[in-house]
This record gives structure tokens, sequence and C-alpha cells, in this order.
């Protein structure tokens, strides 16, 4: 009987003082109860002696890794003598002990270095496969020919047959042993004659059409609401997007018509917030300067704030701080302000006062009249302490195009002026220099505007301006809200932290 386990690679524990130690047996003496191995490795480093010895009462397990068979004992000699610096490494076959099959021949885990088989080396070799693995094998075959088949791959059969065959039976394979090499891996999936392999182009479009998304999706939304993963809100419910300065916390509604006037609005806009902002009558609108100049709410007041609104709007359409910097002191842009015996013209100067003290280059044209109004007499006696220019000619004014035309010659009420010479020349000017144009106040009648506008600025409430207009915004004058509630108007401001404010049309 002992000599049955000859050539058997064993694995001997010795405990914590002498290791463990794999090899193969060479001799086994019952009378002694001594157990020989040659070649052994002690703690997976191989001994430096050819042969070691053991005692019974030394060893405290003994593990069988390979039991070598009649027909394979002269492979795992081979083995042995070109690769046997593995330990556990070897040929397992024969049955097992309940006799279910043969065990596959395969590397164990070690910490000795292995070998790696060159490709060349591993053709026509054999392995033995177990039930388990048979089983394994059959059904992964099914279901990778299975899939292969939905994809549109043209499969190549193999030549054996996983469901007819025994499970002891010995099945012939390209992997396992040939000039004592193991085949790896990488040879096991790569290894493939490349002219087997399928000169037939993978058909995408066919690919994509078994694939049903609508079914997909609806499954997921079914899984969904019967797990309870959108018992929160409604299956198509999407979350709401807010902006770097909206609150998503909301205490109570939002109320967009905060500004409501005594009758019908001509003409509705609207913020950039979305706050809804009507336009009032030209009566309505005198109105409501005429009390607030009576609470207080001067002439002089109203137009220091129009021209702060006006100069501050026309700086940043000239490039704000990209424009006007100590770095561009060679590009000082030119402003032409175009200004009439009015009120309005007064809010002209005052604007161009402020522009020339932010080193904009003004050219103020006025025309000369005998007698003009205290407020334009005060704003020109502020203007003339800048460097701003002043003008009475349409001659004097530049022949080349200049940055900006800020147009204050339409008045309300007087509508006698678009037949004075001077304002024809002076719209005839401002429209052959092609240079864009910012009106300020300007009328309702569209009738009364010689010059097209490209923006228009409002004051406190916008009037119903037409096209001609341009793009309208709205500048805020300082008017208080009772001033408003005390000429009908129900008002809440619209301007947030801003005093100039583009408006939309609805």
């Amino acid at each position: 009987m002992a000599t049955d386990w000859l050539g058997s690679i064993v694995s001997i524990n010795c405990g914590e003082s002498l290791g463990v130690y794999q090899g193969r047996v060479s001799a086994v003496d019952q009378v002694s109860q001594t157990i020989s191995l040659t070649r052994p490795f002690h703690n997976g480093v191989k001994c430096l002696v050819p042969e070691v010895t053991f005692r019974a009462g030394d060893i405290t397990e003994l593990k069988i890794l390979e039991i070598p068979g009649p027909g394979d004992s002269r492979q795992c000699g081979e083995l042995q003598q070109t690769e046997m610096g593995i330990p556990g490494v070897g040929c397992q076959v024969g049955p097992s002990q309940n006799g279910t099959g043969k065990v596959l021949k395969k590397p164990v885990s070690s910490s000795a270095p292995q070998n790696i088989p060159r490709r060349t080396d591993m053709k026509n070799q054999d392995i033995i496969i177990s039930p388990q693995q048979q089983c394994s094998k059959s059904y992964m075959d099914r279901h990778v020919e299975t899939l292969t088949q939905s994809k549109g791959f043209r499969r190549r059969h193999n030549s054996w047959s996983s469901s007819s065959r025994h499970p002891n039976q010995v099945t012939p394979k390209k992997s396992g042993l040939k000039n004592g090499q193991m085949k790896s891996k990488d040879d096991e999936c790569f290894g493939d004659d490349i002219d087997e392999i399928p000169d037939t182009d993978f058909d995408f479009e066919g690919n994509l059409a078994l694939f049903d998304k609508a079914a997909v999706f609806e499954e997921i939304e079914t899984y969904e609401r019967r797990s309870g993963t959108r018992s929160r809100g409604t299956p198509n419910e999407k979350p709401a997007r807010y902006r770097h300065d909206e609150n998503i916390l909301e205490s109570e509604p939002i109320v967009y018509r905060r500004i409501v006037v005594p009758q019908n609005a001509n003409k509705e806009f609207c913020t950039d917030s979305g706050l809804v902002v009507p336009s009032v009558s030209y009566e309505l609108h005198k109105k409501l300067l005429s009390v607030a100049e009576k609470h207080g709410l001067t002439l002089e007041r109203r137009l220091e704030m129009t021209g702060v609104c006006a100069s501050q709007m026309a700086l940043s359409l000239l490039g704000g701080p990209n424009r006007l910097n100590p770095k561009n002191v060679h590009q000082r842009p030119t402003v032409a302000l175009l200004c009439g015996p009015h009120v309005k013209g007064a809010q002209g100067i005052s604007c161009g006062r402020h522009l020339s003290n932010h080193d904009v280059h003004v050219i103020l044209f006025l025309p000369n009249f005998v007698k003009m109004l205290e407020s334009i007499t005060n704003e020109l006696n502020l203007f003339s302490k800048t460097q701003g220019q002043q003008v009475s000619s349409v001659k004097d004014l530049p022949d080349t195009p200049v940055d900006l035309v800020i147009n204050c010659l339409d008045c309300h009420e007087n509508a006698f002026l678009r037949d004075q010479p001077w304002y024809k020349a002076v719209v005839d000017w401002a429209n052959q220099n092609r240079a864009p144009v910012l009106s300020i106040d300007p009328p309702i009648n569209e009738m009364e505007q010689g010059i097209d506008a490209k923006w228009s600025l409002a004051l406190g409430l916008p009037l119903p301006l037409g096209e001609r207009a341009g793009r309208v915004y709205l500048c805020d004058i300082g008017i208080p809200q009772k001033v408003f509630q005390e000429v009908g108007i129900n008002y809440h401001s619209p301007f947030g932290c801003k005093f100039v404010i583009p408006l939309h049309s609805t």
C-alpha cells in the first residue's frame, strides 16, 4: 500500500517550528515511520538539498496535492523535471473519493514564480473536465450562443457537444500540456487562428433595432411605481431649475402684477424677472410728476436723477469698464448730445455733464435763443465747468461717426419745433451719422420723432411707446410710493437692486 503513494505531490505541515514542505514522495518506510520528499520546497522556497525525510511525530498535517495515474505518470514526471519549481502544481488524474468523476488539471496558488508558456507550445493539448465544470460549460455555451445569435454574430461551432457527453468522458480540447509547459489563459482566449475569424461586419443598425427602448423604460417605470421609488411625486415630474440669484425657498406665491394703474393700460411691459409694468398715458404721467414736485421732488432734483441714470446707461452702452479705463486713454469715446430749448433738453444737458465728468468727450448741440428756461440756464452753467464742448450750429458737429448720439430734441407739447430749420438740419445730420441713438423720455406720437432710436429711456413709468423708440429701458427718478397712491396707482418698485432696468413688450 505504501508504494501506491510514490510519485504523489504532497504538502506536509510540521508546525510553527519547522514550517510547511511540499514535494514529490520518493520513499515511504512503514517500519521506521518516515516519509521522504524529493526536490522539496520549504515555505514556498526551494530547498538546497535534493531530498528531505520526515518522521511521523514531526508531521502535524499531510495533504495530498496530486496523485499520479496510470497514463499520466510520465507526463507528471516530465513536468516535474521541467517545471517543478512550483510547489503544489501537478496532474490530478483518477477518480475522487466519492466516485463522481475526474478533476481538472489546474495550477494551485503558490508563492513560487511560474513560467509563462509560449503560444507556439500550446497546440494539441488535452484536459480532463469534472462533471461540475461540464455542466457549467454547457450552461455558459448555450447562453453565449443565444446572446451572439441575438446580436447578429456568426458563431463558430466547436467540435464537441456538451449536452451529449458523459460526465466521466475525457474530452479533447485545445488546452493541456505540450513540451512540458502549461497553456496560459490568454492563449485560451486569444489563441485562435486569424484565418478562422469571421470576415463579416457587425450589423450595428440591426442590433440596435432589436432593442425596444420604449418597453425597457415602461418596465423601469412600472418597477419604480411598484417599489415606491417615486411615491413622493409623479413619474413625469421635472425638478425646478433656479438661477444663481433666485431663492429656492418660497414662503408665499409670487405676484407678478404689482403695479395697477387706474385706467386700462394701452401697452404692458415686463422685466427680466417677469414683473408686469403697465404703461400710463401722458396726462397721468404729467400729473404724477406734478404731485411729486408738490411734495418736494423739485424739478432740479428730478433733472439730477434723470441725468445720473441716463449717463449710467450711456456709459454701459459705450463699453463700460472695458472701454473706460486708464489703459484706453487713446480710445476716448465721443458722444453727440442733441438738446432742444425745453425741460427735455435740460435733462440731456445734465446727462452730458455727468458723462464729461467720466472722461467722455461730449459735444452738446443747443440752438441759440434770446430767452432760455431757468432750468436750462442752470444746467448750462454747470456744463460749462466741464471739458465738454457746446455748439449751436450743425456745421460744428463732427463729420465722422461718433460713438453714441443722445436725442433730447423732441418735446411732448411744443410740436412747432419740428418746423424749425435748425431742427431739420440736426435730424438730417443724426440720420446720416450712422451712430446708435439713445432717446431720453421720447414722446408718445411717433410722428413727433424725427430720429429713430435704438434705445429709449422712460422715467418712473413707461409711456405707450411705438416701434421707433427701439428697446425701452426704465429708470427710477425717486418718486415715493405714497405719491403713486395719491394719483391712484398701486405701486411696488420693480427695480430691485438697480436704478435702470430693461423692459420687454408682452
